[in-house]
C-alpha cells in the first residue's frame, strides 16, 4: 500500500473518530445532563425523527422545494453578478458609475428585503429565490470585480503583443482565466450566504413545504428532534453542494493552479 494511500485512511479514520466522539457526547449530554427533549434531543431521538420524515415521504418533497428557491436565487446571482463584476473590473468608467450604488445597496441585510419579495412577486416560489439572490449576488460581484482588478498588467500587455487587441478578446483568453480562482471562491461565499437566506425565505409563507418552512412548523408543534433533523439536513447539504463545486472547479477549470496538478 502507497505512502498516499495510507495517509488518506489515516485522516477519514480520524473523520470519523472525531464525529463519532461528538455523537457519544452529545448522547450523553442529552440523556444524563440536559434530560429534556424539548431543550436538546439526543441523537437517537433525531435518528428515529430522521426515519419517519423518509417514511412519510415528506423529506423528498420539502428537499425539493428547497433546492427550486436555492437554484432560482444562486443561478439569478451567477447571471447577473458575474457580468456586472467583470464589467466594474475591466472598465473605470462602469465601476465608477456602479460602485456607488452597490456600496449603499450591499450592505443591507437580505431580510430586509423580504417586504419588497411579498410585494413585487407575491408569495410565490421566485419570492423566496429573491431573498437567496439578495444574499448571494453581492459576494459574485466583488469576488468578479477583484479577480479582474487583479489580472497582471504584462498578461494583457503580452496579449496585445500578440495581436489580441479587442476587449471581449482579452477579457475571455488572458483575464477570465487568471480572475477565475477569484470568482469561484466569491461563488463559493455566495452559496454558503444563500443557503443561509433560504431558512428565512421560506418562513414568510410563499409555500407550505421545503427545509427552512419545516424548521419552523416543527418548532411550533414543539417537535425539536424533527427541528434537529431539517437542521442538520440543511448543514450536509450546503456540504455536498460545496464539494461538488470543488471537485469540478478545481479539477476542470483551476487544473492549471500549481498545487493541483501535482
Amino acid at each position: 500500500m502507497s505512502k498516499d494511500s495510507t495517509k488518506r485512511i489515516s485522516g477519514r479514520g480520524i473523520e470519523l473518530l472525531s464525529l463519532a466522539i461528538t455523537i457519544i457526547v452529545w448522547q450523553l449530554v442529552a440523556d444524563y445532563i440536559v434530560a429534556n427533549k424539548f431543550k436538546l434531543p439526543s441523537f437517537t431521538d433525531v435518528l428515529f425523527a430522521f426515519f419517519k420524515t423518509i417514511e412519510s415521504g415528506a423529506l423528498f418533497t420539502d428537499l425539493a422545494i428547497s433546492l427550486l428557491h436555492f437554484g432560482i436565487g444562486i443561478i439569478s446571482a451567477l447571471v447577473i453578478g458575474i457580468p456586472i463584476g467583470i464589467s466594474m473590473g475591466w472598465f473605470k468608467t462602469v465601476n465608477r458609475a456602479l460602485d456607488p450604488i452597490i456600496e449603499i445597496i450591499r450592505p443591507i441585510p437580505p431580510l430586509a428585503w423580504i417586504p419588497f419579495a411579498i410585494i413585487w412577486f407575491g408569495l410565490t416560489h421566485i419570492s423566496a429565490g429573491f431573498v437567496v439572490f439578495v444574499g448571494a449576488v453581492f459576494p459574485i460581484i466583488i469576488n468578479s470585480f477583484d479577480g479582474f482588478k487583479s489580472v497582471p498588467k504584462v498578461y494583457v500587455e503580452a496579449a496585445k503583443v500578440l495581436g489580441c487587441m479587442k476587449s471581449g478578446s482579452l477579457i475571455r483568453h488572458v483575464a477570465f482565466p487568471s480572475a477565475l480562482p477569484s470568482i469561484a471562491a466569491g461563488i463559493r461565499i455566495a452559496m454558503g450566504v444563500g443557503w443561509m437566506c433560504l431558512v428565512a425565505a421560506e418562513m414568510f409563507g410563499v409555500s407550505s413545504s421545503g427545509l427552512g418552512y419545516k424548521i419552523w412548523w416543527h418548532y411550533y408543534l414543539h417537535q425539536m428532534d424533527f427541528v434537529l433533523v431539517y437542521m442538520l439536513i440543511l448543514g450536509f447539504l450546503g456540504l455536498l453542494i460545496d464539494r461538488i463545486f470543488r471537485w469540478y472547479v478545481d479539477g476542470h477549470l483551476l487544473k492549471w493552479r500549481e498545487g493541483v496538478v501535482v
